[in-house]
């Protein structure tokens, strides 16, 4: 009974966090004079990546390494299949060009490169495949490529801004709003996960399932509960930034943290999951050129993607 209401709990702090997060993000982003789409890529998917950060790295240190490399790549296809699916039912998710030529395909590297880095015995004919330090530091150096790309953005941005400066108490009350929505998201996200896992573990399904499916998920819920907001608001370019920038933070960020701080072994079985991630990223990338008007995922593709998802948790349960 306490963990049905430990998850009770846990999505309604989600939701009203989503709600102060976007809320926040969004007057933040006109205050300062950049775009919506820069504030999702950084301040609201960094933000809604912590629980991913917190999982993983927790996992690792523990020795739960099927549920800290599964975890990511979990998410990141729940991000795309579930968050976007959902938030383009709600309302259609229009993407900006520079997301499709420039943000996507960083996604799609990302998800290519946790395909190449950790598969050390078809590569180099090694005994075991893990993600080690070595290839925690390459990840971390593509997030370091994409700050930068990140700024320069943001610098052009307000060298363009003419009107006037904002006022301190417009701007510390956005920034609180931010503040605020992150924590109940972090909190929120954490105790339904804890409750998600208990259920899961008494119905005796394997720690890779676990991370792949339930933890995925559940540490995908303050991405899902910002960008079905901000769809909801009409304001896309949250709604699409927050998931794609989630994704690249997740492997360049957290995963490559985490492979610093403790190497992770990659089961081989785990390959099949990481195919589908870049799969799903190539789906998104090719959604964007269907229909009128471009670069946009409408409600049938929404419904397509919820439905993909659901095939794919069902192979997982399948698999045991």
């Amino acid at each position: 009974m306490l963990v049905y209401l430990l998850l009770l709990v846990g999505f309604t702090i989600l939701i009203k966090g989503a709600d102060w997060l976007v809320d926040g993000a969004a007057t933040f982003a006109r205050i300062v004079g950049i775009s919506d789409l820069v504030i999702g890529l950084t301040i609201v998917a960094f933000g809604t990546s912590l629980p991913e950060l917190i999982v993983s790295v927790m996992a690792a240190a523990r020795g739960n390494t099927g549920i800290a490399i599964g975890n990511i790549v979990g998410s990141n296809i729940a991000n795309i299949l579930i968050i976007i699916g959902l938030a383009a039912i709600i309302n259609p998710v229009q993407a900006s060009k520079s997301t499709v030529r420039k943000e996507i395909p960083f996604c799609m590297l990302a998800a290519v490169l946790v395909g190449i880095l950790p598969n050390d015995t078809v590569l180099d004919h090694a005994a075991q495949n893990y993600l080690g330090r070595i290839d925690g530091l390459v990840l971390l150096s593509f997030f370091i490529v994409f700050m930068y790309y990140i700024f320069e953005v943001i610098r052009s941005e307000s060298n363009q801004r003419t009107d006037a400066p904002p006022t301190n108490k417009s701007t510390i009350r956005a920034l609180l709003k931010i503040i605020a929505g992150l924590t109940s998201l972090v909190l929120g996200g954490r105790w339904v996960v804890q409750g998600a896992v208990a259920v899961a573990e008494a119905f005796n399904v394997g720690e890779d399932v676990i991370g792949l499916t339930v933890v995925a998920v559940g540490t995908s819920l303050p991405e899902l509960a910002t960008s079905a907001v901000a769809a909801y608001r009409k304001n896309s370019d949250i709604a699409i930034g927050n998931v794609v920038g989630s994704n690249i933070f997740n492997v360049f960020f957290v995963l490559g943290m985490t492979g610093i701080l403790h190497p992770i072994p990659l089961d081989a079985r785990n390959n099949i999951d990481i195919l589908f991630m870049i799969l799903v990223t190539l789906l998104l990338f090719l959604t964007m050129f269907r229909g009128k008007p471009r670069y946009t995922v409408h409600r049938v593709e929404g419904i397509f993607y919820l439905v993909l998802y659901a095939c794919y948790l069902g192979f997982q349960v399948s698999r045991g």
